[in-house]
């Protein structure tokens, strides 16, 4: 049970802002930076100040907001090593293993390129909670847009590998989109198609469905089992990569 304060909200269309709060030090993080003005409201309404930002990766939706926020609060900026010259302000760049500190609590860095060749993620163990960016949603993962078959499996097999009781956070709220296609996917999935329903009457609600508990998604997401036999057999592949690559190539096409 972790004691940082949590603060997600909407914006832009469909992204998710999340501000991440140390009581204990006054600290506070941008997970990435959708929006400077809403980010910077959310932080005042709250009576927080922003001292860092934490980048997963270069796209505008996600780093977009990085030189207003610095401007108006003098924060720091941490990124991923390999997109640094994409990014705004960059003043710490980040390769798989480093750590950032956050008052007392730690995140280790997770290579999770696939969906930009540089993407990381953050994970804070301590605290059982990571935030992947684009890498993975709830029941999908992000497009390929830059990465290989090879390099996105990777990626997944990591945060694959994290404690099952890893609450994620991801920056998207396609969930319901996703149990889509998980659907004609996987459709023997008894455990998925009780999640889609679950899903579906959360959406109706008005209600996120992010984050997500990992231990989940293991059972439910296609494309953390691209590595299981009946997946594998269902899509055509030989191997995992082989089996993701054509699960997201489906998904694109969907």
């Amino acid at each position: 049970m972790t004691d940082l304060h949590i603060h997600q909200f909407p914006c832009l269309s469909d992204n998710y802002g999340f501000l991440v709060h140390d009581p204990a030090s006054g600290e506070t993080t941008c997970i990435d930076t959708p929006d400077a003005d809403e980010y910077l409201r959310q932080a005042d309404a709250k009576g927080w100040r922003i001292t860092q930002i934490w980048n997963t990766h270069w796209h505008p939706d996600h780093a977009g907001g990085n030189a207003a926020i610095k401007t108006a609060t003098g924060c720091t900026i941490a990124a991923p090593a390999g997109e640094r010259e994409k990014i705004a302000g960059v003043d710490r760049a980040l390769d798989a293993g480093d750590e950032l500190m956050l008052g007392n609590h730690r995140a280790t860095v997770i290579d999770a390129g696939g969906h930009t060749s540089g993407h990381i993620a953050y994970h804070m163990a301590a605290d059982t909670i990571a935030f992947v960016g684009d890498a993975l949603f709830a029941l999908g993962c992000g497009r390929m847009f830059e990465g290989t078959p090879d390099q996105f499996w990777a990626s997944l097999a990591r945060l694959k590998a994290l404690p099952p009781e890893t609450v994620m956070y991801c920056a998207h709220e396609y969930t319901k989109a996703n149990a889509l296609f998980a659907q004609h996917a996987d459709p023997g999935n008894d455990a998925l198609m009780a999640y889609a329903r679950e899903v579906s009457a959360a959406r109706k609600r008005g209600e996120a469905t992010v984050p997500f508990v990992l231990q989940r998604e293991l059972e439910t997401n296609p494309f953390l089992r691209a590595d299981d036999t009946e997946m594998q057999a269902r899509w055509g592949g030989e191997s995992a990569p082989e089996t993701f690559a054509a699960l997201r190539a489906a998904k694109d096409a969907f």
